[in-house]
């Protein structure tokens, strides 16, 4: 098993990590419905009450925390483990959350699109324009479950586009450092998705989506066996990191798909991953069912991400 360090204990399925410039770390707490800050020295400290099932987060350009609030499970704890579940019982739908970090203040920005309503935002990633890209991961119910996409959206709450549609449970998404390339990972098939962008909300010419079949780009990487992707980061050299269920680790994907490594963890249910420390060399995560955040050294600095470490 990988060398880790411990940095807190006791949270609530704890998903999107965000290491700040102080050394703390905010992560949401998904089965808390809350945004908590952890110190370094591992105390723990509410941020927000956001309700529902806070995921995905990210600094935008108004220096507030942007929040993917999926609406919420139901939850299972069994041998101190945390289990998602089902759609919680008082679902009132999915959106995209605003948290000033200084006060708690929560404003919810959006919760449809052209008249669709969010079903389960997942993850998300600003760009340099100030624009963001998110994925909607949809619920599950007993006997189904939504068919969701990807969504391009403002940080003022005035514009939210439907850009890719349908996608196979989309979860983690992220940018190539030069931002021509979109990251997708679909977590019930295991795969990788890539789009080539022209610009800030912007497919590349040629590029598949909406095109009425399953619009998934190119196939970056497919693993084999049951292998679940959740969230992403990618690091400065371009690999995608993608946070791997069921066989509890972070998945490192080059760029062109030609080479892949496992970082095994020590819960099938790792989560997330993001970059801090010097020179962003630390790598933060999450691990959901034991509801810890840990750090491990990383061969390569993390990538910079807008708003936040440049």
């Amino acid at each position: 098993m990988t060398d880790f360090t411990e940095i807190a204990s006791g949270l609530r399925f704890p998903e999107g990590p965000i290491a700040l410039p102080d050394g703390s770390v905010l992560v949401v707490e998904i089965a808390g419905g809350c945004l908590s800050r952890v110190s370094p020295d591992g105390n723990i400290s509410v941020v927000a009450n956001t309700g529902g099932g806070p995921n995905g987060a990210a600094i935008g350009p108004d220096g507030k925390c942007y929040i993917c609030n999926n609406g919420g499970f139901e939850w299972t704890q069994r041998n101190g483990k945390w289990s998602p579940g089902l759609t919680a019982n008082d679902y009132t739908g999915g959106s995209i959350q605003k948290v000033d970090l200084d006060t708690g203040k929560v404003e919810v920005l959006y919760t449809e699109c052209d008249g669709g309503p969010l079903k389960g935002p997942n993850d998300i990633v600003f760009d340099s324009a100030g624009g963001f890209w998110f994925t909607d991961h949809g619920k599950h119910y007993a006997r189904s479950r939504d068919v969701t996409g990807i969504f391009y959206a403002h940080p003022g709450g005035s514009k939210i586009t439907e850009m890719v549609f349908p996608l196979e449970g989309p979860n983690g998404i992220g940018l190539s450092p030069d931002e021509k390339t979109l990251y997708v990972a679909e977590t019930p098939t295991g795969r990788l998705w890539s789009y080539a962008l022209a610009g800030p909300g912007e497919f590349a010419s040629g590029s598949k989506q909406k095109a009425g079949g399953p619009n998934r780009g190119n196939l970056v990487v497919g693993v084999p066996g049951h292998q679940l992707f959740d969230s992403l980061a990618v690091d400065s050299a371009g690999n995608i990191c993608v946070a791997t269920l069921a066989n509890g680790g972070i998945t490192v994907v080059s760029p062109d798909g030609s080479c892949v490594e496992h970082i095994p963890m020590p819960d099938r249910g790792t989560t997330n991953i993001c970059f801090g420390g010097p020179e962003l060399r630390t790598a933060y995560i999450t691990l959901g069912t034991t509801g810890r955040l840990v750090a491990i050294d990383w061969p390569r600095p993390g990538l910079a991400l807008n708003f936040l470490n440049k």
